[in-house]
């Protein structure tokens, strides 16, 4: 027999307080109707069509399984617009949206033509939100993965800016000569050391594309220390440099920076620090 929206959507609550708490289970399964199914009315006593039904069932299917929801229905949200994902490319997160609100408001009025570079751009959140914010802005985003520049690309076409996209081998300083310089520098590189993988989330672990995340344990700092050489040649007078960093690591990377910039470290919305501000 065939089942009405409502029944399906109260279905799809208790299959997901399984696994979930109640507050998780309605995120989540809000997500899964309004972005996999198109339905935002789940109140609604109209049959749900075959094809959505199918759609449902492997969703509940791929959750069950640990995967991201936003693996599942291939979209994120960032800063107020929707991003495509897949497992190429990291899910775009909340600190990373306090990283560029630091930049934008540090520039503020935005409306001086600066030349930016992002290092790593994954799904290009990050270029993308700076460049809708500041359409004047003239924003280059480097990223080593072929595969994760498609899905920045789509996203430039969606969100309907233009930025220059491309692949780059940032640890390769024989390649730097190629880019020019920039009036601000702003990274979230992988910098999560490989013998930290055991106190990762198995939906992390699992899903989530590794060369964005981890680096050797030998040079956990290792991106760090290229952008500081690279921005010794190939950042303005007056330039800036906007990092993400592990809230463990923090002291550390700061004092990379410390003998040539003014360094100030800044907490997230949770109390943690983890951005770090250059210049």
């Amino acid at each position: 027999m065939r089942e009405s929206i409502n029944q399906l959507y109260k279905f799809t609550l208790r299959t997901l307080s399984n696994k979930f708490d109640k507050r998780e289970a309605e995120n989540i399964a809000k997500i899964i109707f309004e972005d996999a199914l198109y339905i935002t009315d789940v109140g609604a006593d109209n049959m749900l069509h075959e094809e959505k039904t199918m759609l449902l069932d492997q969703a509940l299917e791929r959750i069950a399984m640990d995967e991201p929801i936003q693996y599942v229905v291939e979209k994120a949200h960032f800063y107020g617009y929707e991003f495509y994902v897949n497992d190429h490319v990291l899910i775009p997160r909340p600190e990373t949206e306090e990283l560029v609100f630091e930049l934008l408001k540090h520039y503020k009025p935005l409306n001086s033509t600066l030349d930016i570079l992002d290092i790593g751009t994954g799904s290009g959140c990050i270029p993308i939100t700076i460049k809708k914010r500041w359409p004047s802005a003239k924003v280059t985003s480097i990223d080593v993965s072929e595969k994760a520049l498609e899905v920045a690309k789509i996203n430039a076409l969606q969100n309907e800016v233009e930025i220059d996209l491309q692949c780059f081998d940032f640890l390769d300083e024989s390649k730097w000569s190629s880019l020019p310089k920039y009036d601000c520098i702003i990274s979230n590189p992988p910098y999560i050391p490989e013998n930290e993988k055991s106190k990762m989330h198995d939906n992390v672990l699992d899903f989530e594309p590794h060369l964005a995340l981890f680096v050797s344990n030998e040079d956990p700092l290792i991106f760090y220390k290229k952008i500081k050489n690279f921005a010794s040649n190939h950042l303005n007078p007056d330039g800036t440099i906007f990092l993400e960093c592990n809230e463990f690591n923090v002291l550390a990377v700061s004092g990379l920076f410390q003998s040539e910039y003014e360094v100030e470290v800044l907490k997230d919305m949770q109390g943690k620090e983890r951005i770090i501000v250059c210049g």
